[in-house]
């Protein structure tokens, strides 16, 4: 799918020069330029040869020439630029000129310059979805009711689109699962941003049955807000309450342009409006946050959903996403910690963990693993760069779910015939190390220590 709407404008808008900005073109333009030296005694050519005549410049030299010239100076670029294609109308570099004018003006906060040069690019390359969704930002930044009604239009094209992609276009790193799940994603985002423009027109009506589409195909806080602001507009308070708790509820720091200020000042304005005060806004929020966690636990696609035995788990590595089959672990002994970032007694636990497994490196019959268990994948990334484990961290993917983890931290030691031996809810800094250490050996078959056991599962 190439479909993203949160930071699609700045990744689109950071390649547009690319065939601008080659060192080769540098080079050419330095070569052409006259060198700059002292003056020289005129020598009169021999009678006998004539001056060659003066070679005018190519198109490609004179757009070569009009980039060079401006430098860094984007103001500059975007003058030489359009003189160029005064000069040069039917150019076959026009898109790769107009994507170049684009970032430029954009540069230069002239929004209404980049929307007219995003929407040349679009009539030329109308099946570039992403310079399309780039358009369409723009033009609803600028207000002009024409332009909004233009980029409804290209929000229409890119729904159909996103709605005509097969399975068979999905990239190989990714599975059915996930490709349908982004397929979702992206046909929520691109209904909601038609719903902010049909807002913006005024059309409360069309605006609300977008929200209310991006909403059921997948509950966002962004959707739920606009359904809150829409119903709060048709005076319609009690719709407007429940939309923005659903809001508050699904707002974090994956939410982009949602925060839970701005959504409790909104909520608690209609609150008061609808009861006088404040007083129930509090219980309510909790119990609409109950709801919307449980229907949007309900709603996600269930990774393993067909897996019955451990070594049947097919596993993503954390943060990139790689399979981890945990079918290449059978007939070893898996150790595997059960965390969370938010979770204060799994950061405790990590390096203990990582000092038994380093007892155990070079043991081809013994893996250990950390599966991470947060609802947010988003939060793992920076969590992993802060701390670098060196023990292998992989997403639960549902093994939790099968071992029925409902406590963080959790420790199990799941033997070759794929059962748990050894099963530590908590985290007792005292004993942790030395219990894990012993039951590990203990699974492997090997002589240790007699030592107390830790409650196992059966």
């Amino acid at each position: 799918m190439g479909v993203r709407l949160g930071l699609l404008l700045a990744i689109v808008l950071a390649a547009i020069l690319l065939n601008f900005s080659k060192p080769a073109l540098v080079c050419a333009q330095n070569e052409n330029k006259p060198s700059i030296s002292a003056p020289t005694q005129e020598k009169k050519p021999p009678p006998e040869k004539n001056n060659p005549p003066v070679k005018a410049p190519s198109a490609a030299e004179e757009l070569q020439q009009a980039i060079g010239n401006a430098g860094n100076d984007r103001a500059e670029l975007v003058r030489n630029l359009e003189a160029y294609l005064v000069k040069y109308p039917d150019s076959p570099q026009r898109p790769q000129i107009y994507r170049a004018l684009v970032e430029a003006n954009l540069q230069l906060r002239d929004t209404a310059r980049a929307a007219d040069y995003a929407e040349r690019v679009v009539a030329l390359a109308p099946e570039d979805m992403s310079i399309t969704l780039v358009a369409i930002q723009l033009l609803q930044r600028s207000g002009d009711e024409a332009g909004l009604r233009r980029a409804v239009n290209y929000a229409g094209r890119v729904l159909g689109f996103v709605d005509r992609t097969s399975l068979d276009e999905k990239s190989p790193k990714m599975s059915p699962e996930e490709w349908q799940m982004a397929k979702v994603r992206d046909r929520a985002s691109v209904l909601q941003l038609r719903g902010e423009l049909y807002l913006k027109l005024k059309d409360k009506a069309a605006a609300r049955k977008d929200f209310e589409s991006s909403y059921a195909a997948l509950p966002t806080a962004g959707a739920a807000e606009k359904l809150g602001e829409v119903t709060e507009m048709n005076k319609d308070f009690g719709a407007a309450i429940e939309q923005y708790a659903r809001a508050f509820a699904l707002a974090d720091s994956a939410s982009p342009g949602v925060t839970r200020r701005e959504i409790r000042q909104k909520i608690g304005n209609v609150w008061r409006i609808a009861h006088g005060s404040d007083e129930g806004l509090g219980d309510y929020l909790l119990r609409a946050y109950d709801q919307v966690s449980q229907t949007a636990t309900a709603g996600k696609v269930k990774k393993n959903s067909g897996a019955r035995e451990i070594f049947e788990f097919t596993l993503r590595k954390a943060p990139d996403g790689a399979p981890y089959p945990l079918a290449a672990k059978k007939g070893e002994v898996l150790v595997v910690s059960f965390w969370a970032t938010w979770c204060g007694p799994c950061r405790a636990l990590e390096p203990q963990f990582e000092r038994v497994a380093a007892q155990f490196k070079g043991d081809q019959q013994i893996s250990f693993i950390e599966a991470d268990c947060d609802d947010d994948e988003n939060q793992v990334a920076p969590y992993l760069e802060e701390v670098k484990p060196h023990v292998p961290v992989v997403f639960a993917d549902g093994l939790d779910h099968l071992l029925a983890v409902n406590d963080l931290p959790t420790v199990v030691i799941i033997d070759r015939r794929g059962k748990v031996v050894y099963r530590a809810e908590g985290f007792g800094e005292e004993t942790f190390e030395r219990d894990l250490t012993a039951a590990a050996r203990r699974a492997l078959g090997t002589s240790a220590t007699s030592l107390p056991s830790v409650t196992s599962a059966p």
